[in-house]
């Protein structure tokens, strides 16, 4: 059996849970497994440095701090917009997600975090910024 090292392309279902033990998102539900290639930059150093060395067919759980994992929020992520940008399709409605395009033509997901009069309130970071989560990997494939 392969063990994960600084360039494999893995397969791996992963569940992602908040320190209450809440899942916040999983491949179970999709039964589908991600796959990933070591070292491409979708994952932080640290997370890549906890799967370094597994091997197909283990599990394992860690711990990673939100430095770790997916960062601190950002206040430069949060932005204001005019409410006539909204409507129809995009509500401006607390608690909304709006996939907004972005510079290169990407989608950006946003979530409205507030709505007074002709301000909205837009926070671009990700949902599980400045977050302790748990990660818990099945390593199904190691290449």
């Amino acid at each position: 059996m392969k063990a994960i090292s600084a360039a494999s392309e893995v397969i791996m279902h992963f569940t992602i849970k908040l320190e209450d033990g809440s899942v916040a998102d999983t491949t179970h539900n999709a039964g589908k497994p991600a796959k990933l290639v070591m070292g491409d930059g979708s994952l932080t150093e640290n997370f890549e440095n906890c799967l370094l060395g597994l091997k197909e067919g283990a599990s394992s759980s860690f711990t990673l701090a939100p430095e770790d994992a997916f960062g601190q929020p950002n206040p430069d992520n949060i932005h204001y917009m005019d409410r006539r940008h909204f409507g129809g399709d995009t509500p401006a409605e607390e608690g909304a997600i709006i996939a907004f395009s972005g510079p290169q033509g990407q989608e950006i997901p946003g979530i409205v975090t507030a709505v007074s009069g002709d301000s909205v309130t837009v926070d671009f970071n990700h949902p599980l910024a400045g977050k302790t989560v748990i990660f818990d990997v099945e390593i199904i494939s190691v290449q």
